[in-house]
């Protein structure tokens, strides 16, 4: 077949039918939460991240075979992407049509780089910026003298199979909150409110997701929903864009929204978080392919704009089995995969890629950082600082080649740039320091409740968010909690063993000993001492051989994504 037309509609149809599949798993988190069926939530969870390639590859091999001997004549390529950009021009979403398209044209002809003349291509401009069309969503106006009144109405609204426990106790709840935290606003604050059509569900909880509107001011209002044992209840409400942009977090996993179109969703969303990336917010509703357009997109526009400034090492302790750069003036990290990793590394180059595969399949709880993986990209070799330059091409050579010149990264996984927490342990006051330290303890406990082992804990491997939250970000020797031997550490038995500069008895490769931690983690004295006082049983191997027993009975503790003091009395 030769007819771009019908290359373009089998393209177009095909996306379409992505998105169908799409939408039908992300139904299905209705059910999960009304049932309470965690585990199936996880499974589909996993299914859906893995769908893209899926129907990618699906399409491909139709195309391969309509396009017989024409599967790289890209004049024929050509004509089917100006045809297809006609199909999808009405569409909001045209754009998530445009990225498909992409990565099917990078199947076919192995691009490294961008090719304008196969594929889409628009770093200039923002693409939500066009959208108009309002997100579908349902508007109530609060009375004064009965608030609660709208509230039931919001409830009701939203129904579930199954019944909230105390309906107008929780409406009233709702009130409460939203008065006193709008209060600076004035009396009576609250003059309506606007909440998406679609619910929001991640882990175990739903959201109604929209915002609150003062006389001259709106705020966010996230209203988070419980499943009880078989009974709904409000545990939440959040209407700081700190809070609102924390739940969104590129650290924490993807909603499952069944959203109709998702162009104007994203721009709903950016009302309520202005500050936050369009990328990441593509991202956090699942779409990571967009995801990755939209950050390399912006990426490319401010790189070009600042065309003086040269990529360099990002600070920190160099890493053993990743080179890292960034651009100062953007808040992106660049990892590149070494050709040898100092001892103790050992693994291999796929083991490192196995681990970020992993993570990305993985329930990050808050506290692992987003990694998405680029292949291919090139930059001009003269943006390169002489040092990185040279670590890039001697020390990742495997993963590094140049053309002409430009140099051409094969595989990178790029993460949001963080402050290390031994840096940042070094900058902040002796409160900060303190309350960070708390946190980097409360980050192992979230994610080993959620059968996560960092392997590697040492503090240079944990970032700093803005909101002075802790964050694991290097997954060399990342496993599950489940598969780890979590051993007593054996008493010597004689002054030769006591006195042995290493281990003398046998040591696994899964074999874990919790009490040695403080010995390594690195921290000051009085945060050590602080922290053994506030999560000491990270430190008792009994405690993460109990964990273990749990999730292995697939009882996984609840970890909500807000402090208790969000949650409604």
């Amino acid at each position: 077949m030769s007819d771009p037309h019908m290359l373009a509609r089998l393209i177009h149809d095909a996306f379409a039918d992505y998105h169908a599949r799409f939408s039908e798993i992300s139904a299905r988190a209705k059910r999960r939460f009304e049932q309470m069926d965690w585990a199936a939530a996880r499974s589909d969870a996993v299914e859906r991240i893995e769908l893209y390639d899926q129907c990618i590859a699906e399409c491909a091999l139709r195309l391969q075979a309509a396009l017989l001997d024409h599967a790289h004549d890209r004049e024929l390529w050509t004509a089917v992407r100006d045809d297809y950009a006609s199909q999808i021009a009405p569409l909001i979403d045209r754009e998530l049509y445009k990225t498909f398209f992409n990565t099917l044209t990078r199947r076919f002809f192995r691009t490294r780089g961008v090719d304008p003349d196969i594929e889409f291509v628009a770093w200039d401009i923002e693409p939500t910026d066009a959208i108009t069309h309002p997100v579908a969503r349902h508007s109530y106006a609060v009375s004064e003298l009965r608030p609660v009144d709208t509230f039931m109405r919001v409830l009701q609204d939203y129904p579930f199979a199954i019944p909230f426990a105390h309906q107008a106790r929780c409406a009233a709840a709702v009130a409460v909150r939203l008065q006193d935290d709008l209060a600076h606003w004035g009396e009576n604050p609250v003059r309506s409110i606007e909440l998406l059509d679609t619910v929001f569900y991640r882990e175990r909880r739903a959201y109604l997701v929209g915002r609150v509107l003062g006389e001259h001011r709106f705020s966010p209002c996230i209203i988070a929903l419980v499943n009880q044992d078989g009974r709904i209840r409000v545990e939440a409400v959040l209407t700081s864009r700190a809070d609102v942009t924390h739940l969104f977090s590129y650290s924490r996993s993807y909603f499952h929204a069944d959203l109709p179109t998702v162009g104007d969703a994203v721009v709903f969303l950016r009302s309520l978080m202005p500050n936050k990336p369009i990328d990441e917010i593509y991202t956090v509703l699942g779409r990571a392919k967009q995801g990755k357009t939209e950050r390399f997109r912006t990426f490319s526009r401010h790189f070009v704009s600042h065309a003086s400034e040269q990529l360099v090492h990002a600070e920190g302790t160099p890493g053993m089995v990743m080179a890292v750069f960034t651009l100062p003036s953007y808040p992106l990290v660049f990892k590149v995969i070494r050709d040898r990793f100092a001892y103790p590394k050992q693994m291999s180059q796929q083991d490192v890629q196995d681990k970020y595969a992993l993570v990305f399949h993985l329930d990050r709880v808050g506290r692992l950082l987003d990694a998405q993986p680029y292949r291919f990209l090139r930059f001009p070799k003269s943006r390169f600082s002489p040092a990185l330059l040279q670590e890039l091409t001697s020390g990742c050579a495997s993963s590094v080649s140049e053309d002409g010149d430009y140099l051409v990264i094969h595989l990178c996984y790029v993460q949001r740039r963080l402050r290390p927490l031994n840096l940042y342990l070094r900058e902040q006051t002796p409160q900060a320091t303190r309350q960070a330290a708390l946190d980097y303890g409360q980050a192992i406990k979230d994610m080993a409740r959620n059968n996560i082992f960092p392997g590697d804990m040492l503090l240079k491997n944990f970032g700093m968010t803005r909101h002075g939250r802790a964050v694991f970000y290097d997954y060399d020797e990342l496993c599950l909690v489940t598969e780890c031997d979590f051993r007593d550490y054996p008493v010597p038995r004689n002054y030769e063993e006591e006195m042995s500069d290493g281990p003398w008895f046998y040591v696994g490769p899964r074999d874990v000993f919790p009490e040695r931690f403080p010995q390594f983690l690195g921290l000051p004295a009085p945060l050590a001492k602080a922290l053994k006082a506030v999560h000491g049983e990270l430190f008792q191997p009994q405690w993460w051989r109990d964990l273990q027993a749990r999730l292995a009975a697939g009882d996984y503790p609840d970890t909500p994504p807000y402090p208790d003091s969000l949650k409604l009395a």
